[in-house]
């Protein structure tokens, strides 16, 4: 996922966040569980996070398959753990703790060793009790899978609505892509058609997510066709109605976050077409955060964004839970994944300073 570069003197410079992030994890290392292990992309990935020393890799399935799969592919499993829930020693332990989920409470459960030994479950259940720090997943599974286990069996986050999706994308080698080449967009995963309160704690979170990243405010643009009041559909209503509450929000907990709505892409990123629609100062600076109306209009806008465009693509992190987790595309490179397990890693470090003690 190395960063390209570009002869246009405007150009940003190429700084990899990939590599940011893993030297970040060098002082702070982190378990970050694969749910599908039996993967030669898996396996590159987490051969790359231990020669980084960066990450502690677990992977999850057969342990017979992923070691002819290593032997055939020539990687090294020496520090790779390898691990499958159905002879895990805490299956017991999980199998136990079952009957103090929310979702569980009360209820018979016929088999629970076969519910939890899923992979997806039990990578849930791994970070929910301190026995990982963050979950990658998706590489050969269905979106709604890892959804369903992460809801069921991670206390998510009170103050958030519900979960949602963020992608960071980094793109050195485009013009007004961030003012430090770094975007990150959501929902672009979860909501079909989030509401304003939805909208506003998207904001919120993913703004807090930049500001951990980029070490410095963030600026977040709630998008629509619209920009202030050019167009009265209900859906631009919706926006501004959002960023009204974002900001309430905002300045009733002294959030470092500035944010703006509703506003057209152009002018929350091309600070020449803001310049001439907008008569605001802070138009000479572009956003960090790009806020989708609705899931259509973020999915398309990144993967246009990956696939014409050539941004590198970190994620989805799956936000609004007490731990963390990533659903990556079936698609994945190798590339994809270790960056992603490096945002996961990375979003865990510093997460008792976003989140009070109780919240966790």
């Amino acid at each position: 996922m190395t960063d390209k570069t570009h002869s246009n003197e405007h150009s940003k410079p190429s700084i990899s966040l990939k590599k940011r992030l893993l030297d970040s994890l060098k002082r702070h290392p982190k378990r970050i569980v694969f749910t599908e292990g039996e993967d030669e992309r898996v396996l590159e990935a987490a051969a790359r996070l231990v020669k980084e020393k960066a990450i502690a890799p677990i992977l999850l399935g057969d342990k017979a398959r992923i070691k002819v799969l290593a032997l055939k592919h020539k990687i090294d499993t020496k520090f790779i753990h390898i691990l499958d829930p159905k002879t895990a020693s805490d299956l017991p332990l999980f199998c136990k703790r079952l009957k103090t989920i929310r979702k569980y409470q009360g209820k018979i459960i016929s088999d629970p060793e076969e519910l939890i030994s899923r992979p997806h479950n039990f990578a849930a259940m791994m970070v929910q009790y301190g026995q990982a720090d963050g979950i990658i997943s998706g590489n050969k599974s269905h979106p709604a899978v890892i959804t369903r286990a992460l809801t069921n069996f991670i206390k998510p986050l009170t103050h958030v609505p519900k979960i949602f999706g963020t992608v960071a994308m980094k793109a050195s080698h485009l013009d007004n892509f961030g003012k430090d080449g770094l975007l990150l967009l959501a929902d672009c995963g979860v909501n079909p058609e989030p509401d304003v309160a939805d909208l506003a704690s998207i904001a919120i979170e993913t703004g807090k997510l930049a500001h951990h990243l980029l070490g410095r405010p963030p600026r977040i643009a709630m998008l629509s066709h619209s920009t202030h009041g050019s167009m009265s559909t209900p859906s631009a209503q919706k926006m501004k109605a959002a960023t009204v509450l974002a900001r309430d929000i905002i300045a009733k907990e002294y959030l470092e976050i500035e944010i703006d709505g509703e506003i057209q892409t152009d002018v929350a990123l091309d600070t020449a077409a803001a310049e001439i629609k907008l008569n605001d100062t802070r138009a000479h600076q572009s956003v960090d955060v790009l806020v989708f109306p609705n899931l259509d209009a973020s999915h398309i806008a990144y993967k246009l964004l990956q696939h014409v465009a050539g941004a590198d693509c970190y994620g989805q992190l799956i936000m609004g839970l007490t731990r963390h987790a990533a659903q990556i595309p079936m698609t994945a490179s190798v590339d994809m994944i270790v960056g992603t397990a490096a945002l996961v890693a990375c979003e865990s470090i510093k997460y008792r300073q976003l989140y009070p003690e109780d919240e966790v």
